[in-house]
């Protein structure tokens, strides 16, 4: 019998409030590391905002400047709101703070709240649970944020990587 890895797509989804900031960087940073990893054909990748303020924009100009000087481009992106539909569609809905992780716990059927977790779990070396929004802060917020979510994002690919195996 074949792994889920083996036969369907590990589908990820990062949410944040608005879908400007840590979801999108989030995002990016994390399909640059499946694409380097050589494995953008067994992982996809998408963000999602809690909230409705942001949909159709692109990443805070702050968020992909500091991304750029990383190698990660976010330009492409834009903001959109989780739906009923993420729950059932992604096998990892990962909330970048405990407020956002609430919002999604209400909105997910029961059934599926195991697919719901914070992004941070997968860096437990950090100890700390939540990436903390940059929005309303200077550039070494996000400078925050790309450490936070670089680590994470490392967990959390070798987590799937050991999926089902």
């Amino acid at each position: 019998m074949k792994s889920k890895w083996e036969t369907d797509l590990v589908k990820v989804l990062f949410v944040c409030t608005g879908n400007i900031c840590r979801s999108p960087t989030a995002e990016g940073v994390f399909r640059k590391l499946v694409i380097d990893a050589g494995v953008s054909d067994k992982i996809s990748v998408d963000s999602a905002g809690t909230g409705a303020w942001h949909v159709n924009q692109a990443p805070d100009r702050r968020s992909q400047d500091a991304a750029k000087k990383r190698g990660v481009d976010l330009s492409a992106q834009q903001a959109r709101q989780v739906t009923s539909d993420d729950f059932k569609k992604f096998d990892y809905v990962l909330a970048m703070d405990a407020a956002n992780l609430r919002i999604l716990s209400e909105l997910c059927p029961s059934d599926l709240a195991s697919r719901i977790s914070l992004f941070l779990d997968y860096a437990p070396s950090l100890k700390r649970r939540e990436v903390p929004d940059p929005y309303h802060g200077g550039g070494k917020g996000f400078e925050l944020v790309l450490d936070l979510i670089e680590a994470a994002s490392n967990g959390l690919l070798s987590h799937i990587r050991s999926y089902d195996l």
